[in-house]
Protein backbone atom coordinates (compact mmCIF):
# COMPACT_ATOMS: atom_id res chain seq x y z
CA UNK A 1 0.00 0.00 0.00
CA UNK A 2 1.41 3.26 -0.88
CA UNK A 3 1.68 6.39 1.42
CA UNK A 4 -1.21 8.30 -0.01
CA UNK A 5 -3.17 5.17 -0.27
CA UNK A 6 -3.00 4.84 3.44
CA UNK A 7 -3.72 8.46 4.11
CA UNK A 8 -7.32 8.07 2.00
CA UNK A 9 -8.16 5.07 4.22
CA UNK A 10 -7.62 6.64 7.19
CA UNK A 11 -9.49 9.62 5.74
CA UNK A 12 -12.45 7.61 5.08
CA UNK A 13 -12.28 6.04 8.46
CA UNK A 14 -12.36 8.74 9.91
CA UNK A 15 -14.53 10.86 8.27
CA UNK A 16 -17.77 8.16 8.17
CA UNK A 17 -16.89 8.19 12.05
CA UNK A 18 -18.58 11.79 11.95
CA UNK A 19 -20.89 11.59 9.58
CA UNK A 20 -21.80 8.02 9.89
CA UNK A 21 -22.52 7.80 5.89
CA UNK A 22 -20.35 6.50 2.78
CA UNK A 23 -17.28 9.00 2.25
CA UNK A 24 -17.44 9.96 -1.75
CA UNK A 25 -14.66 11.16 -3.57
CA UNK A 26 -15.17 14.82 -3.92
CA UNK A 27 -14.75 15.76 -0.19
CA UNK A 28 -11.51 13.44 -0.17
CA UNK A 29 -10.43 15.10 -3.14
CA UNK A 30 -11.24 18.58 -1.34
CA UNK A 31 -9.22 17.90 1.18
CA UNK A 32 -5.86 15.79 -0.53
CA UNK A 33 -6.11 18.85 -3.11
CA UNK A 34 -6.25 16.63 -6.27
CA UNK A 35 -9.07 15.76 -8.38
CA UNK A 36 -11.89 13.39 -7.81
CA UNK A 37 -10.77 10.90 -11.03
CA UNK A 38 -7.31 10.48 -8.78
CA UNK A 39 -8.96 9.59 -5.38
CA UNK A 40 -11.80 7.64 -8.00
CA UNK A 41 -8.76 5.55 -8.73
CA UNK A 42 -7.06 5.05 -5.06
CA UNK A 43 -10.43 4.00 -3.88
CA UNK A 44 -10.46 1.36 -6.59
CA UNK A 45 -7.04 -0.27 -5.45
CA UNK A 46 -8.10 -0.06 -1.71
CA UNK A 47 -11.97 -1.92 -2.46
CA UNK A 48 -9.54 -4.43 -4.82
CA UNK A 49 -7.76 -4.78 -1.50
CA UNK A 50 -10.57 -5.16 0.59
CA UNK A 51 -9.88 -2.26 2.46
CA UNK A 52 -13.21 -0.37 1.23
CA UNK A 53 -16.44 -0.79 0.60
CA UNK A 54 -19.44 0.85 -1.75
CA UNK A 55 -22.88 0.25 -0.26
CA UNK A 56 -25.10 1.03 -2.39
CA UNK A 57 -23.99 2.68 -6.50
CA UNK A 58 -22.82 5.88 -6.73
CA UNK A 59 -22.89 6.19 -3.24
CA UNK A 60 -19.24 6.72 -1.59
CA UNK A 61 -17.17 4.37 0.20
CA UNK A 62 -17.28 2.39 4.05
CA UNK A 63 -14.22 1.25 5.49
CA UNK A 64 -14.75 -2.70 5.89
CA UNK A 65 -12.99 -4.84 8.63
CA UNK A 66 -10.03 -5.65 7.71
CA UNK A 67 -9.95 -1.89 6.70
CA UNK A 68 -10.53 -1.07 10.31
CA UNK A 69 -7.59 -3.81 11.16
CA UNK A 70 -5.04 -2.31 8.72
CA UNK A 71 -5.95 1.34 10.53
CA UNK A 72 -6.33 -0.28 14.17
CA UNK A 73 -2.95 -2.15 13.76
CA UNK A 74 -1.25 1.46 12.63
CA UNK A 75 -2.48 2.88 15.13
CA UNK A 76 -1.20 0.46 18.20
CA UNK A 77 1.94 0.54 16.78
CA UNK A 78 2.03 4.31 16.81
CA UNK A 79 0.49 4.44 20.60
CA UNK A 80 2.52 1.42 21.87
CA UNK A 81 5.87 3.49 20.82
CA UNK A 82 5.31 7.45 21.96
CA UNK A 83 5.27 8.08 25.36
CA UNK A 84 1.49 9.16 26.08
CA UNK A 85 1.03 12.65 26.79
CA UNK A 86 -2.05 13.36 29.29
CA UNK A 87 -4.89 15.60 27.19
CA UNK A 88 -8.23 17.10 28.89
CA UNK A 89 -9.79 13.62 28.64
CA UNK A 90 -7.55 11.63 30.83
CA UNK A 91 -6.42 14.21 33.17
CA UNK A 92 -10.15 14.43 33.95
CA UNK A 93 -10.65 10.58 34.60
CA UNK A 94 -7.68 10.76 36.45
CA UNK A 95 -9.01 13.51 38.60
CA UNK A 96 -12.11 11.43 39.04
CA UNK A 97 -10.48 8.59 40.15
CA UNK A 98 -8.14 9.35 42.15
CA UNK A 99 -10.67 10.55 44.77
CA UNK A 100 -11.81 6.89 44.93
CA UNK A 101 -8.27 5.74 45.68
CA UNK A 102 -9.32 3.57 48.54
CA UNK A 103 -12.34 1.57 47.36
CA UNK A 104 -11.28 -0.75 43.97
CA UNK A 105 -14.80 -1.00 43.37
CA UNK A 106 -15.61 2.75 43.39
CA UNK A 107 -12.58 3.69 41.53
CA UNK A 108 -13.17 1.17 38.77
CA UNK A 109 -16.90 2.19 37.96
CA UNK A 110 -15.51 5.89 38.11
CA UNK A 111 -13.52 4.69 35.20
CA UNK A 112 -16.88 3.23 33.63
CA UNK A 113 -17.96 6.15 34.01
CA UNK A 114 -15.69 8.67 32.76
CA UNK A 115 -15.09 6.58 29.71
CA UNK A 116 -18.70 6.60 28.60
CA UNK A 117 -18.96 10.46 28.91
CA UNK A 118 -16.12 10.74 26.85
CA UNK A 119 -16.33 8.08 23.99
CA UNK A 120 -20.31 7.76 24.13
CA UNK A 121 -19.86 4.35 23.93
CA UNK A 122 -21.05 1.56 26.39
CA UNK A 123 -18.60 1.14 29.28
CA UNK A 124 -16.88 -2.58 30.71
CA UNK A 125 -15.48 -3.11 33.08
CA UNK A 126 -15.09 -6.79 35.46
CA UNK A 127 -15.06 -5.92 39.64
CA UNK A 128 -14.17 -9.36 40.56
CA UNK A 129 -17.03 -12.00 39.49
CA UNK A 130 -19.23 -9.18 38.23
CA UNK A 131 -19.47 -7.46 35.10
CA UNK A 132 -20.31 -3.75 35.29
CA UNK A 133 -22.22 -2.35 32.50
CA UNK A 134 -22.46 1.30 32.37
CA UNK A 135 -24.57 4.01 28.61
CA UNK A 136 -26.19 1.36 27.38
CA UNK A 137 -28.53 4.35 26.18
CA UNK A 138 -25.20 5.46 24.07
CA UNK A 139 -25.05 1.89 22.48
CA UNK A 140 -28.10 1.63 21.25
CA UNK A 141 -28.59 4.96 19.89
CA UNK A 142 -26.39 4.65 17.24
CA UNK A 143 -27.63 4.35 13.94
CA UNK A 144 -25.90 0.86 13.52
CA UNK A 145 -28.03 -0.56 16.08
CA UNK A 146 -31.22 1.05 14.92
CA UNK A 147 -32.03 -2.22 13.03
CA UNK A 148 -33.08 -5.24 14.91
CA UNK A 149 -30.62 -7.86 13.91
CA UNK A 150 -27.66 -6.02 14.72
CA UNK A 151 -29.09 -5.27 18.28
CA UNK A 152 -29.51 -8.66 19.00
CA UNK A 153 -26.46 -9.83 17.97
CA UNK A 154 -24.85 -6.77 19.94
CA UNK A 155 -27.38 -7.89 23.04
CA UNK A 156 -25.74 -11.61 22.73
CA UNK A 157 -22.51 -10.52 22.66
CA UNK A 158 -23.30 -8.98 26.15
CA UNK A 159 -24.83 -11.46 27.40
CA UNK A 160 -21.86 -13.85 26.52
CA UNK A 161 -18.99 -11.22 27.65
CA UNK A 162 -18.24 -12.19 31.15
CA UNK A 163 -17.66 -16.09 30.85
CA UNK A 164 -15.61 -15.23 27.54
CA UNK A 165 -13.21 -12.89 29.17
CA UNK A 166 -12.98 -15.28 32.07
CA UNK A 167 -11.99 -18.25 29.63
CA UNK A 168 -10.00 -16.15 26.61
CA UNK A 169 -8.03 -13.74 28.86
CA UNK A 170 -6.80 -11.70 26.30
CA UNK A 171 -3.09 -11.16 27.58
CA UNK A 172 -2.20 -7.20 25.96
CA UNK A 173 -2.34 -4.33 27.68
CA UNK A 174 -5.02 -3.20 24.92
CA UNK A 175 -7.07 -5.64 22.89
CA UNK A 176 -9.22 -4.22 20.01
CA UNK A 177 -11.37 -7.04 18.44
CA UNK A 178 -13.21 -5.75 15.30
CA UNK A 179 -16.37 -6.57 14.09
CA UNK A 180 -16.25 -9.93 12.89
CA UNK A 181 -13.66 -10.31 15.64
CA UNK A 182 -15.58 -10.46 18.80
CA UNK A 183 -16.10 -13.96 20.32
CA UNK A 184 -19.70 -13.46 19.41
CA UNK A 185 -22.67 -11.83 17.57
CA UNK A 186 -19.98 -11.65 14.79
CA UNK A 187 -22.07 -9.72 12.33
CA UNK A 188 -23.36 -7.01 14.77
CA UNK A 189 -21.13 -4.28 13.46
CA UNK A 190 -19.36 -3.92 17.06
CA UNK A 191 -16.08 -3.04 18.12
CA UNK A 192 -14.62 -4.49 21.75
CA UNK A 193 -11.92 -2.17 23.20
CA UNK A 194 -10.62 -3.36 26.52
CA UNK A 195 -7.76 -3.11 28.34
CA UNK A 196 -6.14 -5.47 30.89
CA UNK A 197 -4.96 -4.53 34.41
CA UNK A 198 -4.07 -6.02 38.22
CA UNK A 199 -6.14 -5.43 40.81
CA UNK A 200 -7.13 -6.36 44.09
CA UNK A 201 -9.56 -8.78 42.62
CA UNK A 202 -7.48 -10.40 39.50
CA UNK A 203 -4.70 -10.00 37.83
CA UNK A 204 -6.89 -10.73 34.58
CA UNK A 205 -9.21 -7.73 35.40
CA UNK A 206 -10.89 -5.40 32.38
CA UNK A 207 -12.09 -1.99 31.21
CA UNK A 208 -13.22 -1.40 28.11
CA UNK A 209 -16.29 0.07 25.89
CA UNK A 210 -18.36 -1.42 23.20
CA UNK A 211 -19.78 0.34 20.46
CA UNK A 212 -19.69 0.68 16.62
CA UNK A 213 -17.07 -0.49 14.17
CA UNK A 214 -17.48 3.40 13.07
CA UNK A 215 -15.93 5.02 15.68
CA UNK A 216 -12.71 7.32 16.71
CA UNK A 217 -9.92 5.07 17.50
CA UNK A 218 -7.42 7.00 17.95
CA UNK A 219 -9.10 8.86 20.62
CA UNK A 220 -10.89 5.60 22.47
CA UNK A 221 -7.75 3.12 22.03
CA UNK A 222 -5.53 5.94 24.22
CA UNK A 223 -8.47 6.64 26.27
CA UNK A 224 -9.21 2.39 27.15
CA UNK A 225 -5.65 2.30 27.36
CA UNK A 226 -4.36 5.17 29.98
CA UNK A 227 -7.43 4.25 32.07
CA UNK A 228 -6.11 0.64 32.14
CA UNK A 229 -2.65 1.63 33.36
CA UNK A 230 -3.85 4.04 35.46
CA UNK A 231 -5.96 1.66 37.59
CA UNK A 232 -3.18 -0.69 37.87
CA UNK A 233 -1.04 2.21 39.48
CA UNK A 234 -3.75 3.75 41.72
CA UNK A 235 -5.20 0.10 42.78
Amino acid sequence: MTERQRLILAAIIEQHAEIAAPVGSVTLAKLFGVSSATIRSEMAKLEEMGFIVQPHTSAGRIPTDAGYRFYVNSLNEAQAEQPQLLDRSARAIEARVSTHGDRADRAIRSAVDSLVELTQNLGIATIGDELYLSGMGNLFSQPEFMQGEHAQQVARLLDNLEPWLREARPNEPLNVYIGAENPIGKSSGATLIISKFRSPYSDNSYIGVLGPTRQSYAKVMRLVRHTGAMLEEIL
